[in-house]
């Protein structure tokens, strides 16, 4: 009894150390930590310490390549500085550089015009994402949608909705899909595809656990994977066939913005028209439901 009463008071002692340490500004970590870390890990901390703007936009490999180390290095200086990992750390220190960016959005809400201000740089990273994309790997993506035995979509978190949306979408649109709202149900799914089965991951990060644990069983299978993410260096992204990017060029990563979903739902619908085919529609009677439906709507 009084070992399990010490080792709650333990767990209990470092979770409030772990609150105190994220409840803290990132760089304030690093230099109180700064001696205690490996020499190889200080190269990574200068270099975030002088750029943390840089640091916020920059991958795993990225700021290895930087800071001249490796990329397990950059992990474990992460960790030794009381983070789960490069994610969190990336997202508390963007979370920091955040704050001074609602400075700036606050000088933008007394300007004349605001509003259109705003809807002003949607439509301009809208077309910038529109410019990146190689239109060769949409086509390809676009085929093996039309001729899949069925679409497995996956998800995690608030990503999950645009998944659901995606499968509705298909659906109507004459495709065979799958979509789930836990790994559990997407898991079962990708288990049992058949190899003319293709799976869509949906990601912003590209770094979800458990979607990259149904990428990876996917391929195992032989199935083939369209990724939806915002980095192309990420680990899904890495994995998948083919990689349509949701964000614009030197886009900011920032920890006030990572849950907004605009320009992954702007990649899926851009997608999605030009898999719709009216002749599949007619063929699969995939608009009955639609019809079904209208008596419910005035």
């Amino acid at each position: 009894m009084k070992i399990k009463e010490k080792r709650g008071k333990i767990e209990k002692t470092t979770r409030k150390g772990i609150k105190a340490m994220l409840d803290r500004p990132v760089l304030d970590v690093i230099r109180d930590n700064y001696e205690k870390i490996f020499s190889a890990e200080r190269k990574v901390a200068d270099y975030v310490l002088e750029y943390p703007q840089e640091t916020v936009n920059a991958t795993v490999s990225e700021l290895a390549k930087v800071s001249g180390v490796s990329d397990a290095t950059v992990v474990r200086m992460c960790s030794h500085l009381g983070y789960k990992g490069y994610y969190q750390f990336r997202l508390m220190l963007a979370k920091d550089v955040g704050r001074d960016d609602d400075k700036s959005s606050e000088g933008i809400q007394n300007e004349g015009n605001a509003i259109g201000k705003v809807f002003q740089d949607y439509a301009n990273t809208m077309l910038a994402i529109g410019e990146n994309m190689e239109e060769h790997d949409v086509m390809e993506c676009v085929n093996l949608i039309k001729t899949c035995g069925e679409a497995h979509v996956i998800a995690m978190g608030n990503t999950t909705p645009l998944a659901l949306y995606m499968g509705f979408r298909l659906g109507r649109l004459g495709v065979k899909c799958s979509c789930g709202i836990s790994p559990e149900y997407f898991l079962n799914h990708v288990n049992l595809a058949t190899k003319d089965d293709i799976i869509i991951a949906i990601s912003q990060s590209g770094r979800s656990k458990q979607v990259i644990q149904g990428v990876e069983m996917g391929k195992e299978k032989g199935l083939k994977v369209i990724a939806i993410t915002g980095y192309r260096q990420s680990p899904i992204a890495q994995l998948s066939d083919y990689a349509l990017i949701s964000n614009a060029k030197k886009e900011t990563f920032g920890f006030y913005k990572n849950y907004e979903h605009l320009k992954e739902m702007a990649t899926i619908d851009a997608l999605l028209e030009f898999v719709m085919n009216w002749e599949k529609i007619q063929e699969t009677n995939a608009d009955k439901p639609e019809v079904i439906l209208m008596e419910y709507k005035l």
